[in-house]
């Protein structure tokens, strides 16, 4: 294979078209083998094989900076960058991340993992060089759907009146995680069918001047007042009108194109935005005509694209068809998302209720502050976001939602550790960021029963409320039925007389499991179900400490501001062992493999609870 002989971007340089043509087919043969097993961003990455090739091609990296909006579409970079031989531990614990990482690569100029940051800290970057007086390029990669996102648009106007030298590349593929829709969507869908009007204008100004006498002045006229409103039929203006040089659109695939536009760019002062168009999914059939499905995909079959596990229920799918059912008898319940359609499980209700159903594309900001106004309005929203992406909302949960106290109900899925994804995407600060906001009520459910208990208590609850839930499925433990949900009222799964163990949302499984091993040791465990974190039930866990005089909780978040926190603060005077995650940033690997690593599976919480009471009884 050609690809066996590249070592750095030195030896891609040193390749013909042809040769650069078949190291594109081989990369797209790697990563689908790899993804096929490991998981991981498919579509993205094979819809970028050539234009970083182009880009590997002609710009002088770790000098130049490229920075990746995203970054999930960073495989082909880590392949050409050293990392070739690695790149089967994609996503696996000890192996490299599936973003882009400074501490693993020279050639990662900057860690990312969400959506729409590129251009700021390629601005960054090239302020920092101008004041500096190095000479490096700056290069921002972004895709169309990240461009949505206000901070984009926010770095967009900057950058275009700073005069630095920047180059922009808008990856457009039609496509973010959902399929896009709004404005920008439609301004860019313009932009693509620029060249028929330049085609079509061209040939009607040709036959015109043939016209005697009249046409050459008719011409001349018609120039004049093009001039003026040309902003009306081409697009691009946008982008001239804020300060870029607009080049494109150009065949992202089409390597020298690429490269011949990329070389022009290098030569132009001020900021500039190259228009690529590119095919999510190129080269693999099913990606091609499914991105959506292998966006991120777990490991599957390559002859037949099926996934290799079947897709069992999961919370998110519990939350969408819980809401569908409720919607159905109440239309006052809307649903919202930031550009998570499939993933948050709001498919089968943006089907059934069209008119109820708002997709806002990524920008969560936005999604928050508008679901303020709908509940204001008398509407009862419901806006599931993922946990790590919810942080970006944080001011609008505070000032919008429950500062005036809005009937908003936030589901925060794929809460707690999510595994592969890494630091970016693990959800292990929602309970703590959200704990401190005043007046935001939080609850978390232990199995799908209890969710749907909770989605049904939550549209009709007159306050803000926000329902957490973790990716994936229920453990099969067998629960009796839950109880009816009550504001601030936690359940009593287990009564003990030696230690009580207060547990949250998915833990609270691993607490009873932890509790029948304990048993086995004749150590009787009280085992409390805490619903919600806030308010908490501080009668019952009082009351529970006072029998047990032994406290421990367990979470999948950081200790710090969590539930163990909240129950230190209502017993100050016990001791507490607290299990949750450390204050650090989680790096990928498998969900079992980390919560072994810091202690949080059945085995190591079990062995330190035994530890601590006999330190306990000892003293």
């Amino acid at each position: 294979m050609l690809l066996d002989k590249i070592n750095s971007p030195a030896d891609v340089k040193k390749l013909n078209l042809n040769e650069k043509k078949q190291l594109a087919q081989e990369l797209r043969e790697v990563i689908l083998d790899v993804v096929s097993k490991n998981g991981g961003h498919l579509a993205s990455n094979l819809g970028v094989v050539e234009l970083t090739i182009a880009l590997h091609s002609c710009f002088d990296m770790p000098k130049d900076k490229i920075v990746w909006d995203v970054g999930h579409q960073t495989y082909v970079h880590k392949i050409l960058t050293g990392r070739r031989e690695k790149f089967p531990t994609l996503r696996k614990m000890g192996g490299i991340a599936g973003f882009p990482r400074t501490s693993e690569s020279e050639y990662d100029s900057f860690d990312t993992g969400h959506s729409s940051t590129s251009i700021s800290v390629a601005l960054g970057f090239a302020r920092a060089r101008d004041i500096l007086k190095t000479d490096e390029k700056i290069v921002a990669v972004i895709g169309d759907g990240a461009l949505t996102g206000g901070m984009a648009l926010e770095a967009l106007n900057d950058a275009g009146i700073s005069k630095s030298n920047l180059i922009v590349i808008l990856n457009d593929n039609e496509m973010s995680i959902s399929k896009n829709s709004g404005g920008m969507s439609m301004f860019l869908a313009k932009l693509r069918t620029k060249k028929i009007y330049i085609h079509s204008n061209v040939s009607a100004k040709n036959f015109i001047k043939k016209i005697p006498f009249f046409g050459e002045r008719f011409v001349n006229f018609v120039v004049k007042l093009k001039n003026s409103i040309k902003q009306l039929f081409i697009p691009k203006m946008y982008f001239e009108n804020i300060g870029f040089r607009y080049l494109g659109p150009i065949d992202g695939h089409d390597i020298q194109s690429l490269e011949e536009i990329l070389e022009i760019s290098k030569r132009l002062e001020g900021p500039v935005l190259i228009h690529v168009l590119t095919k999510k999914g190129k080269g693999y059939k099913f990606a091609e005509e499914n991105p959506n499905k292998f966006h991120s995909t777990s490991a599957f079959d390559i002859e037949t694209g099926e996934k290799k596990k079947s897709s069992a229920k999961d919370y998110s799918k519990v939350m969408g068809e819980t809401l569908v059912k409720l919607a159905e008898k109440d239309n006052k319940i809307v649903a919202v998302t930031a550009a998570m359609e499939d993933g948050t499980g709001l498919t089968e209700f943006a089907q059934k209720f069209p008119d109820r159903f708002f997709d806002v594309e990524i920008a969560e900001q936005h999604a928050l502050g508008m679901v303020a106004g709908m509940a204001k309005a008398g509407l009862k929203p419901v806006v599931p976001i993922y946990s790590s992406f919810l942080q970006r909302g944080y001011d609008q949960i505070i000032h919008d939602i429950a500062m005036q106290q809005l009937p908003v109900v936030i589901g925060v899925d794929r809460a707690g550790i999510v595994g592969n994804d890494g630091e970016t995407h693990q959800g292990v600060l929602d309970l703590s960021f959200l704990n401190t906001v005043p007046k935001l009520n939080i609850m978390a459910p232990k199995n799908f029963e209890e969710m749907e208990l909770m989605l049904k208590f939550a549209v009709d609850f007159d306050k803000p409320i926000a329902i957490r839930y973790p990716r994936g499925g229920e453990d099969d433990y067998a629960f009796e039925k839950s109880k009816k949900i009550e504001l601030g009222k936690s359940e009593l799964l287990r009564e003990g007389k030696d230690v009580t163990i207060i547990a949250i949302g998915k833990m609270v499984v691993y607490a009873m499991k932890v509790a029948d091993k304990l048993k086995e040791k004749n150590i009787e465990a009280e085992v409390i179900n805490a619903r919600f974190l806030k308010p908490l039930d501080k009668k019952m866990i009082k009351k529970s400490a006072e029998k047990t005089k032994n406290i421990v909780t367990i979470e999948d978040n950081i200790i710090n501001c969590g539930l163990g926190f909240s129950v230190k603060n209502i017993l100050e005077e016990k001791k507490i062992l607290n299990f949750g995650y450390p204050e650090e940033f989680i790096k990928h690997g498998s969900i079992s493999e980390i919560e072994k690593k810091y202690g949080l599976d059945v085995d190591s919480i079990t062995k330190k609870v035994e530890e601590f009471l006999e330190k306990k009884d000892a003293e």
